[in-house]
């Protein structure tokens, strides 16, 4: 399955952005581990916001992580937040399965 790997971003300091960033991608290993494709829009996005070539940073990074969950099978949720509980509700919206446990994950 390709699994989207969502849980919080945003916070108030570089620090816990960054702690935050190294949780989704060590999910996304253990996603990988499991035999599957992982998928974070985060790391789509940032890249490309980083470029300045948007008004909205925010806003960018939500329409890229939305598009590259859109394409997933599942999503595994290691957080809540305002975005990630919008990438959760777009794979509950399409019936698919939502995991909130790398052990949950067959």
């Amino acid at each position: 399955m390709i699994i989207g790997i969502a849980g919080p971003y945003s916070a108030s300091t570089e620090e816990q952005r960054n702690r935050n960033f190294d949780a989704m991608n060590i999910a996304a290993a253990n996603v990988y581990r499991k035999g599957h494709i992982p998928f974070i829009g985060v790391n789509m996005a940032l890249p490309i916001v980083a470029k300045g070539v948007v008004q909205d940073p925010y806003e960018a990074v939500m329409q890229i992580s939305l598009a590259v969950i859109d394409k997933c099978d599942a999503i595994l949720m290691i957080g809540e937040s305002k975005g990630a509980n919008r990438e959760k509700d777009l794979i509950v919206s399409k019936g698919l399965p939502v995991y909130y446990s790398i052990d949950e994950i067959p």
